[in-house]
């Protein structure tokens, strides 16, 4: 079945303020940030916007940009994680993954966060006085439609819809902002324009021996909601895209901060990705988790999920993180393929002004 037909209206690009390198919480005062193209999206293919993540583009609704890396002040470079390839550190098993799934097992009673939990469809067995883990397996231990033989302290479920308004997940992220963020500057308008609406076009996804029920139908855009005892207290954002999962928004109510939700997310957007390589949509190996920002230490935490790969800015070839690192310490803007060309401070500014015109893409 051919692509369909992706139509864009080019727009001017643009600078702002930066969120990254002003005081916590606030912005930059200067416009320190900048585009180097702009788009609005009636509809895109997934398959074109796939191709558009991978030259450093990134969405908000339906805005698309992609920054200018040389000239801004905290240069964004595209990364991904090979899910395939994921091996969750001891910390994210342990105090993460291993903690939130016995607080909704066995409540707030139960001790010690190290043991392991039983996986879903084997009991844990000791190799050399290792436990083995399995990441498709082991984050859906806590789950209702994964326990067997099991009453839990709490009913933990999670579900994956097409990206859509209600006042529940508003009410969710309103909170998040406010408590987490300190923004009080919300409006359900705002919250469809950056995270309900969507360009992309719904496409099937082939599962060569079928379906399992708890993975995607199509390609898209989706909500992925996390209920405890019928509360939504988490959703993620994602993009189901040909060869990736890709992470646009996460949020949670801050009562339950203590179980590290954004660390628990990232690993259960790995594992989708994963699993749907397993079910046998081979072109599906990736997380892609945004930008990496090494200017800004609180962006930082990506790197701690490997093997994890950064998009050169200039050729978009994909170079190891622990490769770039050298290069990231030493310049402001640094190119991975042909490092002679690094920065070591902001290009001067300057730019070409384009007019907007609706833009066809052909499959």
């Amino acid at each position: 079945m051919p692509d369909p037909i992706s139509i864009i209206s080019p727009l001017r690009p643009r600078s702002s303020t930066c969120g990254y390198c002003g005081e916590a919480g606030e912005r930059s005062e200067a416009k320190s940030s900048y585009h180097k193209a702009e788009c609005l999206a009636m509809e895109l293919s997934c398959q074109v916007y796939q191709e558009m993540i991978d030259r450093g583009w990134r969405r908000s609704g339906t805005y698309c940009y992609k920054p200018d890396l040389k000239r801004s002040c905290c240069p964004q470079y595209t990364i991904k994680l090979d899910a395939l390839k994921f091996k969750p550190s001891k910390d994210h098993r342990r105090k993460v993954l291993n903690r939130f799934n016995r607080f909704v097992i066995y409540g707030d009673s139960h001790q010690g966060d190290d043991d392991p939990m039983d996986g879903v469809k084997k009991t844990r067995e000791k190799r050399k006085g290792k436990d083995v883990f399995n990441l498709t397996e082991d984050i859906h231990v806590s789950e209702a439609t994964f326990l067997q033989n099991k009453t839990p302290a709490h009913k933990f479920e999670v579900t994956l819809e097409p990206s859509s308004f209600t006042r529940e997940k508003f009410e969710l992220y309103k909170s998040y902002q406010e408590e987490i963020h300190h923004d009080d500057d919300t409006s359900s308008s705002g919250f469809k324009r950056f995270l309900v609406q969507t360009p992309l076009i719904a496409q099937v996804i082939h599962y060569p021996s079928g379906r399992p029920d708890h993975l995607p139908e199509n390609y898209g855009s989706y909500h992925q909601l996390y209920r405890l005892d019928g509360q939504l207290i988490a959703m993620g954002v994602i993009d189901i895209l040909p060869n990736c999962v890709s992470s646009v928004y996460f949020m949670y109510d801050k009562k339950w901060n203590r179980f590290s939700l954004g660390k628990l997310s990232a690993l259960r957007e790995a594992a989708l990705a994963r699993e749907m390589h397993e079910a046998g949509v081979q072109g599906m190996k990736y997380l892609y988790m945004g930008f990496y920002i090494h200017t800004c230490q609180k962006m930082r935490y990506k790197g701690e999920y490997s093997p994890s790969y950064l998009a050169d800015p200039e050729e978009y070839t994909w170079f190891p993180l622990n490769k770039c690192r050298p290069l990231l310490d030493k310049y402001h803007y640094a190119c991975f393929s042909h490092p002679e060309q690094s920065l070591e401070a902001p290009a001067p500014q300057g730019g070409i002004a384009t007019r907007s015109l609706p833009c066809v893409i052909s499959p």
